[in-house]
């Protein structure tokens, strides 16, 4: 009777595992929306707590099938060939599930992670953004504009590794068929503002440094000419001085 019992409960084991193997390996998920796949994280995480768990009647299973070959060894024999096909499956089953568990938290935690860089240069494009519209209406002063120019280089000079980050994450999921749709969209939309920012911004540093070499070509001719002017006023007032009639001048100071 007992071996009949424990044949009975290899047979149910079996019947689980195999259920097991339908319901958390064989079915095909489509992770469409990060909720689909956020849910298919916990379900697997629950399926590796459930087929752990298991372990204790495995083990149980064992023990007492060991027990009764030592007192029936042919009963005993039998059900131990039987066990050893249960517990080649239930390990199979155990490594299988694990594997799936660790690549599917792998995958959410690349989307978190996607989520995060987009964040980071998504606050950078805001900053550029703000910087570009600073150097609009700008008095029309040397240490204006080379603040302003200062200040968009400053925030230009921003590293590329987050957008390769971005680039490199994205197309991991987009080739695994995972929030493919929604992660084209977040792609295609970051990279667009990035362009056409980065775009305006390179224009605005050309058009502040051509304004900052005319200013300063500007301010060197007003200096030359104010040195020239001060140096003609000397001799002007020397001549005044000295009496000296204005025939007898320079052309110049005529």
């Amino acid at each position: 009777e007992k071996a009949v019992n424990l044949k009975k409960d290899l047979a149910e084991m079996q019947e689980w595992m195999t259920q097991a193997e339908e319901e958390y390996l064989e079915k095909d998920f489509e992770y469409k929306s990060p909720e689909e796949l956020e849910n298919a994280v916990e379900e697997m995480k629950r399926a590796k707590e459930d087929v752990l768990q298991k372990e204790v009647r495995v083990k149980i299973l064992k023990d007492n099938i060991k027990m009764l070959a030592t007192k029936v060894p042919s009963s005993g024999q039998d059900l131990a060939t039987e066990l050893n096909v249960v517990l080649e499956n239930y390990q199979l089953l155990c490594n299988r599930i694990r594997g799936k568990c660790h690549t599917l938290e792998e995958v959410w935690s690349c989307w978190i992670e996607l989520l995060q860089y987009l964040d980071l240069e998504t606050s950078w494009l805001n900053n550029l953004e703000e910087r570009v519209q600073m150097t609009e209406n700008l008095p029309d002063k040397l240490d204006a504009v080379n603040d302003a120019l200062e200040s968009l280089e400053s925030v230009l000079r921003h590293p590329a590794d987050n957008r390769t980050q971005i680039r490199e994450l994205g197309q991991t999921l987009i080739d695994g068929g995972i929030l493919d749709d929604i992660i084209s969209e977040k792609l295609e939309a970051f990279n667009a503002r990035y362009e056409e920012l980065s775009h305006l911004a390179v224009s605005r540093q050309i058009a502040l440094e051509q304004q900052l070499q005319t200013m300063r070509e500007t301010d060197h001719m007003l200096q030359v000419l104010q040195e020239n002017l001060v140096e003609l006023d000397r001799q002007l007032t020397s001549y005044l001085t000295d009496r000296v009639d204005a025939f007898q001048m320079p052309q110049e100071a005529q």
